[in-house]
């Protein structure tokens, strides 16, 4: 499965094929592609039509990007390990078996010294593959006895953990049932950036009478078709559902029948609703009473409602509990259970044995684990606790990524630790490794593909053949295990016998399935809930108050907390549309979004002008962006997409340095869109 199989020729010219495979980026589409090639060179690529969610179209930057990473500049095609030079650093080839050996020897000396939990994989959502982000890797490092990372607290974990607690593991709806919707809430989801296929879907349920609410800051795409666009404060989104449900609360159109059979808590949840009058409501949200009062009538007006909601409202202090709030704010008014009715989730479609991918039981007993975000502190201030000696990051960008950037490559530089790196690309991240390694794209290697935007599977082939000495992650791990001397059968296991392991225990028929297809899981799929599905929380019902919670950080009901980071502005780093995190940054063709985006009133209040080059400052850091005045964001906002690379700053840190290092209450996760700055036109010095 992992190994490129090469096209006959009958004369020395390279062969021009067209195949099929699938965009592994962290994206809720998971599109199928069809892409040229020319012998081993990838020469075009465009959507594939054996998708029937995504049909053949795709977004703008795989087709203009993926060429130029796979045979580009900053393709990095052999190992390379850092040495000392005049100029400071630089890294000279070197072949596999002495990367190997200098992995083996340096991790060996820090598990001789330190033990093996002073060594950390550091990984993130690089190539979504089921595959190359969760077998021969998490075996490797389970084996090792390396400590345990939850990096969901990057993205998705905040808003998984407050889906569990309101729901347990009952599954939501498919994003298809929208259409069956005559209410659509758009929250927090920059679906024409990230989740374009979604838009057809919308659009045809608004031609058909449905009604459109749009919940973000920004006059999004997708927001200037809505009926309603809802432009609140990042962070407020908590204030926002808790006064819905007031409103609706006092006039009386709350679901008292659903409330009494489904859900627990709801008194609870009133009562603290009760506090965010309009008048209070609205000042949190930076809303005006009418634009919270006509979310209320919708809800009254119009039934059944649909919820899509996107990891934007979990990036701030309240992430948890805006979500819960606004998961509450459905279960309340009886929005779930009927068709056309309730929280787009598609998980439930994907039934798969990761356990017997990961091989948990090859870890000792009583690993630690921690919180991805907190990697820096155990390199550079570790206290009492075992250090962080030795990093292996694959999958990831974390200086492109993380907040706090400065502290990330300090850590990362930093003389007291061993820095592995794989990438396809010589990104901000692997400059800082002490060794790097070639990792290689997935044309080169087959993987098999879930998605969280739609509900089919896919399952791809090797297109082209590694470029220079890259590997895939399994291979990789495998070769790492061999030279660590475990001799489980485990790290002798094919990319095939992975592939049929993932799914033996629910058909092992579905591998092939999905082979180069779209394959629909509709009848591997749970029941969503209330359609025979069981709610699975403690008290076996809707939890609009959470014990659990309460003992854990004192939120039975979700709480508002005011930012702890105030300034002139609020900094939002929504999606780009010319990169996917920060895949594709340093590619010269998608640097045209590097700009800070503010409303028109600010501009004129500072002399901004569109162009101008403006300084975004804060306690951490300064950076330069061109300014783009605009009436598409909110007053008090500034914009910039993010996942760009240093190289293009020219003050050397880009705006994840501007962003705060706490941690929100329900499993610590990223407080992005926590971020004041103020802002002024940069020096010409």
């Amino acid at each position: 499965m992992n190994h490129y199989q090469s096209p006959q020729s009958s004369d020395s010219k390279p062969q021009r094929q067209t195949q099929q495979t699938v965009c592994p980026l962290d994206c809720a589409d998971t599109c199928s592609l069809e892409v040229s090639t020319e012998g081993d060179t990838l020469t075009a690529v465009r959507g594939g039509k054996a998708n029937p969610f995504t049909r053949g179209k795709i977004c703008a930057k795989v087709v203009n990007s993926f060429p130029g990473q796979v045979h580009g500049d900053l393709r990095i095609r052999t190992p390379l390990l850092r040495r000392a030079s005049l100029g400071g650093s630089d890294f000279q080839p070197i072949s596999w078996d002495q990367a190997l050996d200098t992995i083996f020897e340096r991790f060996t000396e820090i598990q001789q010294r330190w033990g093996s939990e002073a060594i950390a994989p550091l990984y993130y959502g690089g190539p979504m593959g089921v595959l190359a982000g969760g077998s021969m890797d998490r075996r490797f490092f389970n084996r090792l006895g390396s400590s345990k990372i939850n990096a969901s607290t990057l993205c998705a974990g905040t808003s998984s953990s407050a889906w569990e607690t309101v729901f347990g593991d009952a599954g939501g709806i498919d994003v298809e049932e929208l259409a069956d919707a005559q209410l659509i809430i758009v929250w927090g989801n920059n679906i024409t950036t990230c989740n374009l296929h979604l838009t057809t879907i919308i659009r045809d349920a608004q031609r058909r009478g449905a009604k459109l609410v749009v919940i973000d800051p920004k006059r999004i795409r997708i927001a200037r078709d809505a009926d309603l666009h809802i432009p609140l404060l990042p962070g407020s989104d908590v204030a926002l559902a808790y006064a819905v449900t007031a409103l609706l609360d006092a006039s009386g159109d709350l679901d008292e029948t659903f409330i009494r059979d489904h859900t627990h808590g709801a008194e609870q949840f009133r009562r603290a609703a009760k506090e965010f009058g309009l008048e209070r409501a609205s000042s949190l949200c930076g809303l005006e009473s009418a634009q919270i009062e006509d979310l209320a009538d919708l809800f009254r007006q119009h039934r059944p409602a649909a919820m899509s909601i996107g990891v934007a409202p979990e990036r701030n202090r309240n992430g948890s509990a805006g979500i819960r709030a606004a998961f509450s704010l459905m279960a309340l008014t009886g929005n779930i259970g009927p068709k056309g009715a309730g929280i787009c989730d598609v998980s439930r479609f994907f039934p798969m044995d990761k356990e017997r991918l990961a091989r948990p039981d090859l870890a000792p007993e009583g690993l630690r684990e921690i919180n991805v975000l907190d990697i820096p502190r155990y390199v550079l201030e570790p206290g009492d606790e075992t250090p962080i000696k030795g990093l292996f990051i694959y999958n990831h960008n974390p200086v492109a990524v993380h907040p706090q950037q400065e502290r990330m490559r300090q850590a990362l530089l930093s003389d007291e630790v061993f820095v592995v790196g794989s990438d396809v690309s010589m990104t901000d991240s692997m400059a800082c490794a002490d060794l790097v390694l070639p990792a290689s794209t997935h044309f080169e290697y087959g993987d098999v593909y879930k998605a969280y935007g739609h509900r089919y599977l896919q399952r791809s082939r090797a297109v082209i053949p590694a470029q220079g000495e890259s590997l895939s992650n399994m291979e990789l791990f495998r070769r790492l295990g061999q030279r660590f001397g475990f001799n489980e059968s485990a790290f002798s296991d094919s990319d095939d016998a992975l592939v049929e392991q993932a799914f033996a225990s629910v058909n092992d028929a579905i591998p092939e399935l999905a082979d180069g297809k779209a394959l629909d899981m509709t009848p591997y799929a749970d029941p969503a809930m209330l359609r025979g599905g069981s709610v699975t929380t403690p008290s076996g019902r809707i939890e609009l108050f959470s014990e659990t919670m309460e003992q854990q950080c004192g939120q039975g009901v979700p709480r508002y907390l005011e930012s702890p980071d105030k300034r002139d502005f609020v900094l939002v780093t929504p999606a780009s549309e010319l990169r996917t995190n920060s895949t594709f940054g340093g590619l010269e063709e998608q640097k045209r979004d590097l700009v800070c985006e503010l409303h028109r009133s600010d501009a004129k209040t500072h002399g901004i002008e569109t162009g101008a080059m403006v300084e975004l400052y804060n306690d951490r850091a300064k950076v330069h962006l061109p300014a783009l005045v605009s009436d598409d964001v909110r007053p008090g906002t500034l914009y910039v997409p993010k996942g760009a690379w240093i190289v293009d700053s020219p003050t050397g840190c880009t705006v994840n340095a501007l962003l705060p290092g706490h941690q929100e209450s329900a499993i610590g996760g990223a407080c992005y869109y926590d971020c004041g700055v103020d802002i002024r036109l940069a020096s010409s010095e």
